[in-house]
């Protein structure tokens, strides 16, 4: 059965500080394939709408809503009730509050209300520092929890709060956006990493990263994300600023290698694989990430991807790489990621937990 889903996220038409655009859009897409309406309701907030990195797509409708008061938003609440499933995402970044308890009075027996959280660390986060934040009684009122992540901690935790039913829906890779093309020299290095500057990330970047670039002078490091401008760098760490969606591809096919270093909080939860980590195997390039438990669910260390627990092993792995081995990882990693984790698999794995829960697909 076709549904009309209206989904009240960040952006999904830019990716400017919005990690979660990639997701969005592989999960969207996915669903629009099997026949689902999606409209997306995003504010106009944080200058992602001077910042697009894509025009309105034809598989979903974009609604952007005035972020300067409460009448837009309301009027976009009014509009999502001619849909069968409503979506509050974590994270909008404006009117959070008030969207977490207004989507619920949109409920309808033939009408579900879910909320999807892209940030399931830092929902958790808020939630334990704050016994009084009014989210702790809306959360069994949702029909259905959906996560990017986060595997049996996260579920388990949302259950503790009163969940219905929690589901980790992961990040994937979208073959038709994330495929192997020719090296930029750009983005020629011999490791590469791109990431925001964030509180919850930049010691891990430091131990993985920049550690590793003193360590090794003679190689070349190509370092990419906002926020980096006022850091000291190594010498031979060059920062290029924010990397736009539409460069990803060539960015991690230009490399000898790609890091992914999770923030803090979602590598001591496990499970959480960020999008990086589907795009880099999706263009066959050789991954190298930090240590998390779960990383054998998505790919198998040694084969498919090389793990390091922490800077010394990163660069252990960098002198060990040469041509063959880099191609074998990535090759297999590809090959894993196009049999297991694509969006399409995401969003038969969506319809299938709405269907358990009486969604109304038959």
């Amino acid at each position: 059965m076709s549904l009309r889903i209206a989904f009240f996220g960040s952006s999904l038409v830019s990716a400017y500080w919005n990690g979660a655009a990639t997701y969005y859009r592989g999960l969207i897409r996915a669903l629009h394939a099997r026949g689902h309406r999606v409209t997306f309701y995003e504010p106009d907030a944080w200058d992602r709408q001077k910042h697009r990195d894509m025009e309105d797509p034809p598989w979903c409708r974009v609604v952007v809503y005035d972020a300067k008061g409460e009448a837009d938003v309301r009027r976009a609440l009014r509009s999502a009730q001619e849909a069968d499933l409503v979506v509050k995402a974590s994270g909008v970044g404006v009117f959070d509050d008030l969207l977490e308890e207004a989507v619920l009075e949109l409920k309808q027996p033939d009408r579900k209300v879910v909320f999807w959280d892209v940030d399931a660390p830092a929902t958790l986060a808020r939630l334990r520092e704050d016994p009084s934040d009014p989210f702790h009684a809306l959360i069994p009122v949702y029909d259905l929890v959906f996560t990017y992540g986060g595997g049996p901690p996260v579920v388990h935790a949302y259950e503790e709060l009163g969940a219905r039913r929690c589901v980790p829906i992961y990040y994937a890779v979208d073959p038709e956006t994330h495929r192997p093309v020719p090296p930029d020299p750009r983005f020629d290095a011999d490791l590469a990493f791109q990431g925001h500057r964030l509180p919850d990330r930049e010691a891990r970047a430091e131990e993985f990263f920049f550690k590793v670039a003193r360590a090794l002078p003679d190689r070349r490091f190509v370092l990419g994300g906002c926020g980096w401008d006022d850091k000291p760098l190594p010498h031979n760490v060059r920062w290029i600023g924010h990397v736009g969606t539409n460069d990803h591809n060539v960015f991690n096919c230009s490399a000898k290698a790609v890091l992914n270093v999770n923030r803090a909080s979602m590598a001591s939860t496990g499970w959480s694989p960020p999008p990086r980590v589907f795009e880099v195997a999706g263009a066959g390039a050789c991954l190298i990430t930090d240590a998390w438990e779960g990383i054998e669910q998505f790919l198998e260390p040694g084969r498919e991807v090389l793990v390091a627990r922490d800077g010394d092993e990163v660069a252990a792995h960098l002198r060990r790489l040469d041509k063959r081995s880099r191609w074998a990882i990535g090759d297999a990693a590809r090959r894993r990621v196009l049999a297991e984790h694509t969006y399409a698999h995401r969003a038969a794995r969506v319809e299938a937990a709405l269907h358990d829960f009486g969604g109304g697909l038959g």
